[in-house]
Protein backbone atom coordinates (compact mmCIF):
# COMPACT_ATOMS: atom_id res chain seq x y z
CA UNK A 1 0.00 0.00 0.00
CA UNK A 2 1.26 3.49 -0.86
CA UNK A 3 2.08 5.52 2.23
CA UNK A 4 -0.12 8.61 2.53
CA UNK A 5 2.56 10.76 4.18
CA UNK A 6 6.12 10.53 5.45
CA UNK A 7 6.67 11.23 9.14
CA UNK A 8 10.12 12.62 8.38
CA UNK A 9 8.52 15.62 6.64
CA UNK A 10 6.43 16.59 9.66
CA UNK A 11 7.02 17.48 13.29
CA UNK A 12 5.06 16.96 16.50
CA UNK A 13 2.49 19.60 17.32
CA UNK A 14 3.90 22.02 19.88
CA UNK A 15 0.68 21.98 21.88
CA UNK A 16 0.75 25.63 22.92
CA UNK A 17 -2.65 26.73 24.23
CA UNK A 18 -4.69 28.95 21.93
CA UNK A 19 -4.58 32.61 22.85
CA UNK A 20 -6.26 35.46 20.97
CA UNK A 21 -3.86 37.92 22.56
CA UNK A 22 -0.81 35.94 21.41
CA UNK A 23 -2.29 35.59 17.93
CA UNK A 24 -2.89 39.35 17.63
CA UNK A 25 0.57 40.10 18.97
CA UNK A 26 2.15 37.73 16.45
CA UNK A 27 0.36 39.44 13.56
CA UNK A 28 1.48 42.86 14.80
CA UNK A 29 5.07 41.68 15.21
CA UNK A 30 5.22 40.19 11.71
CA UNK A 31 3.76 43.32 10.12
CA UNK A 32 6.08 45.63 12.07
CA UNK A 33 9.11 43.54 11.13
CA UNK A 34 8.11 43.58 7.44
CA UNK A 35 7.61 47.35 7.48
CA UNK A 36 10.99 47.91 9.10
CA UNK A 37 12.85 45.47 6.84
CA UNK A 38 11.93 47.20 3.56
CA UNK A 39 14.91 49.32 2.49
CA UNK A 40 12.98 51.45 0.02
CA UNK A 41 13.75 49.11 -2.86
CA UNK A 42 13.54 45.49 -1.72
CA UNK A 43 13.05 43.16 1.20
CA UNK A 44 16.03 40.99 2.20
CA UNK A 45 16.17 37.69 0.33
CA UNK A 46 15.91 34.59 2.48
CA UNK A 47 18.50 31.82 1.97
CA UNK A 48 15.82 29.13 2.18
CA UNK A 49 14.14 30.66 -0.88
CA UNK A 50 17.11 29.65 -3.03
CA UNK A 51 19.12 31.85 -5.35
CA UNK A 52 16.27 32.89 -7.63
CA UNK A 53 16.52 36.61 -6.95
CA UNK A 54 15.01 37.21 -10.40
CA UNK A 55 11.67 36.61 -8.61
CA UNK A 56 12.11 39.44 -6.11
CA UNK A 57 9.17 41.40 -7.54
CA UNK A 58 6.41 38.84 -8.08
CA UNK A 59 3.33 37.84 -6.10
CA UNK A 60 4.52 34.39 -5.08
CA UNK A 61 7.86 35.15 -3.49
CA UNK A 62 8.64 38.81 -4.17
CA UNK A 63 7.72 42.35 -3.28
CA UNK A 64 4.29 42.41 -4.94
CA UNK A 65 3.13 39.58 -2.70
CA UNK A 66 4.43 41.35 0.38
CA UNK A 67 2.50 44.48 -0.57
CA UNK A 68 -0.67 42.46 -1.27
CA UNK A 69 -0.49 40.95 2.22
CA UNK A 70 0.52 44.11 4.05
CA UNK A 71 -2.38 45.99 2.47
CA UNK A 72 -4.82 43.29 3.57
CA UNK A 73 -3.35 43.45 7.07
CA UNK A 74 -3.93 47.21 7.28
CA UNK A 75 -0.43 48.51 6.55
CA UNK A 76 -0.53 51.60 4.32
CA UNK A 77 1.71 53.78 2.16
CA UNK A 78 2.91 51.15 -0.32
CA UNK A 79 1.83 52.83 -3.57
CA UNK A 80 5.24 54.01 -4.79
CA UNK A 81 6.91 50.75 -3.87
CA UNK A 82 4.21 48.73 -5.64
CA UNK A 83 4.69 50.70 -8.86
CA UNK A 84 8.46 50.35 -8.61
CA UNK A 85 8.10 46.57 -8.58
CA UNK A 86 6.41 46.73 -11.99
CA UNK A 87 9.49 48.41 -13.46
CA UNK A 88 11.75 46.02 -11.60
CA UNK A 89 9.89 42.97 -12.90
CA UNK A 90 10.08 44.21 -16.50
CA UNK A 91 13.83 44.75 -16.19
CA UNK A 92 14.62 41.46 -14.49
CA UNK A 93 16.60 38.67 -16.15
CA UNK A 94 14.28 35.68 -16.65
CA UNK A 95 15.50 32.07 -16.46
CA UNK A 96 12.69 31.18 -18.89
CA UNK A 97 13.48 33.33 -21.89
CA UNK A 98 11.83 30.76 -24.12
CA UNK A 99 8.48 31.22 -22.37
CA UNK A 100 6.44 34.43 -22.09
CA UNK A 101 5.41 34.68 -18.44
CA UNK A 102 4.12 38.25 -18.51
CA UNK A 103 0.54 36.99 -18.17
CA UNK A 104 1.25 34.92 -15.07
CA UNK A 105 -0.67 35.88 -11.92
CA UNK A 106 1.68 34.59 -9.24
CA UNK A 107 4.96 34.60 -11.18
CA UNK A 108 4.41 37.14 -13.93
CA UNK A 109 3.97 40.80 -14.65
CA UNK A 110 0.19 40.45 -14.38
CA UNK A 111 0.33 39.79 -10.65
CA UNK A 112 2.80 42.59 -10.00
CA UNK A 113 0.40 44.99 -11.71
CA UNK A 114 -2.56 43.65 -9.73
CA UNK A 115 -0.77 44.28 -6.43
CA UNK A 116 0.05 47.82 -7.58
CA UNK A 117 -3.54 48.48 -8.65
CA UNK A 118 -4.77 47.18 -5.32
CA UNK A 119 -2.99 49.98 -3.46
CA UNK A 120 -3.08 52.77 -6.07
CA UNK A 121 -6.27 52.30 -8.15
CA UNK A 122 -4.27 53.76 -11.05
CA UNK A 123 -6.29 53.69 -14.29
CA UNK A 124 -3.25 53.13 -16.49
CA UNK A 125 -2.24 50.08 -14.45
CA UNK A 126 -5.82 48.84 -14.75
CA UNK A 127 -5.61 49.11 -18.54
CA UNK A 128 -2.36 47.11 -18.57
CA UNK A 129 -3.96 44.43 -16.40
CA UNK A 130 -6.87 44.20 -18.86
CA UNK A 131 -4.42 43.78 -21.74
CA UNK A 132 -2.55 41.01 -19.94
CA UNK A 133 -5.73 39.20 -18.86
CA UNK A 134 -6.95 38.97 -22.44
CA UNK A 135 -3.47 38.00 -23.69
CA UNK A 136 -3.44 35.05 -21.26
CA UNK A 137 -5.86 33.21 -23.53
CA UNK A 138 -2.90 32.32 -25.73
CA UNK A 139 -1.05 30.61 -22.86
CA UNK A 140 -0.95 26.83 -22.66
CA UNK A 141 0.18 26.85 -19.02
CA UNK A 142 -3.38 25.88 -17.96
CA UNK A 143 -2.91 26.54 -14.23
CA UNK A 144 -3.39 29.50 -11.90
CA UNK A 145 0.19 30.57 -11.24
CA UNK A 146 1.32 31.05 -14.84
CA UNK A 147 -1.73 30.59 -17.05
CA UNK A 148 -5.20 31.75 -18.00
CA UNK A 149 -6.93 30.32 -14.90
CA UNK A 150 -4.95 32.86 -12.85
CA UNK A 151 -6.31 35.58 -15.12
CA UNK A 152 -9.81 34.50 -14.12
CA UNK A 153 -8.90 35.28 -10.51
CA UNK A 154 -7.50 38.65 -11.59
CA UNK A 155 -10.58 39.57 -13.63
CA UNK A 156 -12.78 38.54 -10.70
CA UNK A 157 -10.76 40.75 -8.33
CA UNK A 158 -10.82 43.72 -10.71
CA UNK A 159 -14.58 43.39 -11.15
CA UNK A 160 -15.03 43.37 -7.37
CA UNK A 161 -12.72 46.37 -6.89
CA UNK A 162 -13.98 48.54 -9.76
CA UNK A 163 -17.43 47.34 -10.83
CA UNK A 164 -16.44 47.97 -14.46
CA UNK A 165 -18.34 45.78 -16.97
CA UNK A 166 -15.20 45.15 -18.99
CA UNK A 167 -13.94 42.84 -16.26
CA UNK A 168 -17.03 40.64 -16.48
CA UNK A 169 -16.55 40.51 -20.26
CA UNK A 170 -12.88 39.64 -19.82
CA UNK A 171 -13.72 36.94 -17.29
CA UNK A 172 -16.22 35.35 -19.66
CA UNK A 173 -13.74 35.41 -22.54
CA UNK A 174 -10.95 33.82 -20.52
CA UNK A 175 -13.30 31.27 -18.91
CA UNK A 176 -14.26 30.06 -22.36
CA UNK A 177 -10.61 29.43 -23.24
CA UNK A 178 -9.97 27.70 -19.90
CA UNK A 179 -12.93 25.36 -20.41
CA UNK A 180 -11.86 24.63 -23.99
CA UNK A 181 -8.38 23.66 -22.76
CA UNK A 182 -9.70 20.82 -20.59
CA UNK A 183 -8.76 17.28 -21.52
CA UNK A 184 -11.49 14.80 -22.37
CA UNK A 185 -11.61 13.49 -18.79
CA UNK A 186 -12.03 16.98 -17.32
CA UNK A 187 -8.46 17.55 -16.11
CA UNK A 188 -5.99 20.00 -17.64
CA UNK A 189 -2.51 19.43 -19.04
CA UNK A 190 -0.22 22.18 -17.78
CA UNK A 191 2.78 23.33 -19.80
CA UNK A 192 5.18 25.14 -17.47
CA UNK A 193 8.91 25.86 -17.86
CA UNK A 194 9.33 23.23 -20.53
CA UNK A 195 7.38 20.48 -18.77
CA UNK A 196 3.94 19.03 -19.50
CA UNK A 197 2.02 17.42 -16.64
CA UNK A 198 -1.43 16.90 -15.17
CA UNK A 199 -1.64 17.98 -11.55
CA UNK A 200 -4.46 17.76 -9.01
CA UNK A 201 -3.49 20.51 -6.58
CA UNK A 202 -4.29 24.23 -6.55
CA UNK A 203 -0.90 25.63 -7.54
CA UNK A 204 -0.46 23.96 -10.91
CA UNK A 205 -3.58 21.94 -11.64
CA UNK A 206 -7.15 20.89 -11.29
CA UNK A 207 -8.13 22.28 -7.88
CA UNK A 208 -6.86 25.78 -8.64
CA UNK A 209 -8.53 25.87 -12.04
CA UNK A 210 -11.85 24.69 -10.65
CA UNK A 211 -11.65 27.28 -7.87
CA UNK A 212 -11.05 30.06 -10.39
CA UNK A 213 -14.12 28.96 -12.33
CA UNK A 214 -16.29 28.11 -9.33
CA UNK A 215 -15.87 31.50 -7.64
CA UNK A 216 -18.36 32.74 -10.23
CA UNK A 217 -20.41 29.57 -10.46
CA UNK A 218 -18.96 28.08 -13.63
CA UNK A 219 -17.24 24.80 -12.76
CA UNK A 220 -18.44 21.21 -13.08
CA UNK A 221 -16.53 19.14 -10.54
CA UNK A 222 -14.34 16.25 -11.66
CA UNK A 223 -14.76 13.12 -9.54
CA UNK A 224 -11.49 13.29 -7.61
CA UNK A 225 -12.33 9.99 -5.92
CA UNK A 226 -10.92 8.32 -9.04
CA UNK A 227 -7.45 9.49 -8.08
CA UNK A 228 -7.55 9.43 -4.28
CA UNK A 229 -5.31 7.29 -2.09
CA UNK A 230 -7.21 5.89 0.91
CA UNK A 231 -6.38 4.29 4.23
CA UNK A 232 -9.55 3.94 6.26
CA UNK A 233 -10.76 7.40 7.26
CA UNK A 234 -7.72 9.10 5.69
CA UNK A 235 -7.37 10.41 2.14
CA UNK A 236 -4.57 11.98 0.15
CA UNK A 237 -3.86 12.69 -3.50
CA UNK A 238 -0.58 12.36 -5.41
CA UNK A 239 0.71 15.49 -7.13
CA UNK A 240 -0.52 14.24 -10.51
CA UNK A 241 -1.85 11.30 -12.45
CA UNK A 242 1.64 10.01 -13.30
CA UNK A 243 3.33 10.67 -9.94
CA UNK A 244 5.60 8.14 -8.30
CA UNK A 245 4.78 6.90 -4.77
CA UNK A 246 7.79 8.76 -3.37
CA UNK A 247 6.38 12.07 -4.65
CA UNK A 248 3.42 12.09 -2.25
CA UNK A 249 3.07 15.38 -0.38
CA UNK A 250 0.90 16.85 2.39
CA UNK A 251 1.01 20.52 1.41
CA UNK A 252 -1.19 23.25 0.00
CA UNK A 253 0.49 23.05 -3.41
CA UNK A 254 0.29 19.25 -3.65
CA UNK A 255 -1.81 16.88 -1.57
CA UNK A 256 -4.92 16.75 0.58
CA UNK A 257 -4.48 20.08 2.43
CA UNK A 258 -4.52 22.14 -0.74
CA UNK A 259 -7.34 20.20 -2.37
CA UNK A 260 -9.54 20.52 0.72
CA UNK A 261 -8.58 24.17 1.26
CA UNK A 262 -9.35 24.98 -2.37
CA UNK A 263 -12.34 22.84 -3.39
CA UNK A 264 -13.40 21.34 -0.06
CA UNK A 265 -16.77 23.05 -0.41
CA UNK A 266 -17.34 21.19 -3.70
CA UNK A 267 -16.02 17.74 -2.83
CA UNK A 268 -18.11 14.90 -1.46
CA UNK A 269 -18.23 15.70 2.26
CA UNK A 270 -16.83 12.36 3.42
CA UNK A 271 -13.89 12.73 1.04
CA UNK A 272 -13.21 16.32 2.16
CA UNK A 273 -13.28 15.24 5.83
CA UNK A 274 -10.92 12.34 5.07
CA UNK A 275 -8.47 14.79 3.49
CA UNK A 276 -8.71 17.05 6.51
CA UNK A 277 -8.16 14.13 8.87
CA UNK A 278 -5.04 13.14 6.94
CA UNK A 279 -3.75 16.72 7.24
CA UNK A 280 -4.27 16.66 11.01
CA UNK A 281 -2.77 13.18 11.55
CA UNK A 282 0.35 14.06 9.53
CA UNK A 283 0.92 17.17 11.67
CA UNK A 284 2.73 20.47 11.04
CA UNK A 285 5.26 20.57 8.23
CA UNK A 286 8.89 20.52 9.26
CA UNK A 287 10.07 22.29 6.09
CA UNK A 288 8.35 25.53 6.95
CA UNK A 289 5.38 27.50 8.18
CA UNK A 290 4.22 29.36 5.08
CA UNK A 291 1.31 29.10 2.70
CA UNK A 292 2.56 27.02 -0.22
CA UNK A 293 4.31 24.20 1.61
CA UNK A 294 4.01 25.00 5.30
CA UNK A 295 1.94 24.68 8.44
CA UNK A 296 -0.23 27.77 7.86
CA UNK A 297 -1.16 26.80 4.31
CA UNK A 298 -2.21 23.33 5.44
CA UNK A 299 -4.44 24.77 8.16
CA UNK A 300 -6.72 26.47 5.63
CA UNK A 301 -8.18 23.00 5.08
CA UNK A 302 -9.42 23.10 8.68
CA UNK A 303 -11.04 26.53 8.17
CA UNK A 304 -12.91 25.26 5.11
CA UNK A 305 -14.12 22.16 6.96
CA UNK A 306 -15.21 24.22 9.95
CA UNK A 307 -17.26 26.46 7.71
CA UNK A 308 -18.79 23.52 5.85
CA UNK A 309 -19.55 21.24 8.81
CA UNK A 310 -19.92 23.63 11.74
CA UNK A 311 -17.92 21.13 13.82
CA UNK A 312 -15.75 22.96 16.37
CA UNK A 313 -13.05 20.29 16.14
CA UNK A 314 -11.86 21.85 12.89
CA UNK A 315 -11.64 25.29 14.46
CA UNK A 316 -9.65 23.83 17.35
CA UNK A 317 -7.29 22.18 14.88
CA UNK A 318 -6.82 25.41 12.93
CA UNK A 319 -5.98 27.18 16.17
CA UNK A 320 -3.47 24.49 17.13
CA UNK A 321 -1.72 24.81 13.77
CA UNK A 322 -1.78 28.61 14.10
CA UNK A 323 0.05 28.51 17.42
CA UNK A 324 2.56 26.05 16.01
CA UNK A 325 3.17 28.20 12.92
CA UNK A 326 3.69 31.29 15.09
CA UNK A 327 6.32 29.37 17.05
CA UNK A 328 8.01 28.27 13.82
CA UNK A 329 8.20 31.88 12.62
CA UNK A 330 9.75 32.99 15.89
CA UNK A 331 12.31 30.19 15.92
CA UNK A 332 13.34 30.86 12.32
CA UNK A 333 13.65 34.59 12.97
CA UNK A 334 15.79 33.96 16.04
CA UNK A 335 18.04 31.61 14.06
CA UNK A 336 18.63 34.03 11.15
CA UNK A 337 18.24 37.32 12.99
CA UNK A 338 15.45 38.55 10.69
CA UNK A 339 12.24 37.49 9.05
CA UNK A 340 11.42 35.70 5.80
CA UNK A 341 9.78 38.17 3.44
CA UNK A 342 7.51 36.52 0.90
CA UNK A 343 3.79 35.85 0.68
CA UNK A 344 3.84 32.14 -0.14
CA UNK A 345 6.89 30.98 1.82
CA UNK A 346 7.38 33.60 4.50
CA UNK A 347 6.15 35.12 7.73
CA UNK A 348 3.51 37.40 6.20
CA UNK A 349 1.56 34.37 4.97
CA UNK A 350 1.32 33.14 8.55
CA UNK A 351 0.07 36.57 9.64
CA UNK A 352 -2.64 36.44 6.97
CA UNK A 353 -3.71 32.96 8.02
CA UNK A 354 -3.94 33.97 11.68
CA UNK A 355 -5.89 37.10 10.69
CA UNK A 356 -8.32 35.01 8.68
CA UNK A 357 -8.66 32.55 11.54
CA UNK A 358 -9.51 35.34 13.95
CA UNK A 359 -11.98 36.89 11.49
CA UNK A 360 -13.74 33.64 10.56
CA UNK A 361 -12.53 33.86 6.96
CA UNK A 362 -11.56 30.70 5.05
CA UNK A 363 -10.41 32.32 1.78
CA UNK A 364 -6.88 31.33 0.82
CA UNK A 365 -4.85 34.45 -0.13
CA UNK A 366 -5.03 35.46 -3.83
CA UNK A 367 -7.53 32.69 -4.65
CA UNK A 368 -10.76 34.65 -4.06
CA UNK A 369 -13.63 35.17 -3.81
CA UNK A 370 -12.72 38.86 -3.71
CA UNK A 371 -14.48 41.79 -2.08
Amino acid sequence: MTELWRASEHEPLAGEEWSVERAEAAIAAIVADAEAAFDGTLWPWHPRDGDEAWADSDIYIGGAGMIWALDELGSTGWGDAAVSFIDRWRARPSPWDEEPVETGFHFGELGVNVAAFRVTRDAGIGDRIHELVLASRASDANEVMYGAPGSLLVAEAMLAWTGEPRWDEAWQAVASSVETARDADGLWTAHVTGHAFRSFGPAHGYAGNVRALANRGSAPVVDLERYVLRDGVLANWPPGDDSRPDEIRVQWCHGAPGIVATVGDLLDLELAVAGGELTWRAGPLAKGYGLCHGTAGNAYAFLVLHKRTGDEIWLDRARAFAMHAIGQVEREREKLGRGRYSLFTGDIGVALFVRHLLDGDDRFPTMGPFA
